[in-house]
């Protein structure tokens, strides 16, 4: 069955950078676009990230954009979201999926920005 795992999430102060991956398994993320969503406390899920088939194509939620690069590795199957810049806002619980969700979302992992 298909399954997300979601992984790089820490707790960092304004203005560090992190990078999450995301591993697919019984899915090949290379066959699909993808996207990066997250999750803050008492809000709901958001897009922040995309990227096409052509890994050329990627789009970024204005929140986001020109802070965040997602990008893919085939070979790995796996697919990344390079995050710098971090805001207090930024805080929430990320996950991958297909950019028309799946019903297989992952645990997520959790990113925290506090001084």
């Amino acid at each position: 069955q298909v399954q997300f795992v979601e992984s790089g999430g820490d707790l960092v102060q304004p203005g560090e950078s992190l990078t999450l991956s995301c591993e697919a398994f019984a899915f090949l993320l290379s066959s699909w676009p993808m996207a990066w969503y997250r999750q803050a406390p008492g809000k709901q899920r958001e897009l922040v990230a995309r990227i096409g088939v052509i890994a050329t194509y990627t789009d970024y939620a204005d929140s986001v954009k020109g802070r965040f690069i997602i990008s893919r590795d085939n070979i790995k199957n796996t697919m990344y979201l390079q995050m710098n810049s971090l805001k207090p806002e930024d805080t929430a619980v990320y996950y991958c999926n297909r950019h028309t969700p799946l019903n297989s979302w992952g645990q997520g992992t959790q990113v925290s920005v506090s001084s």
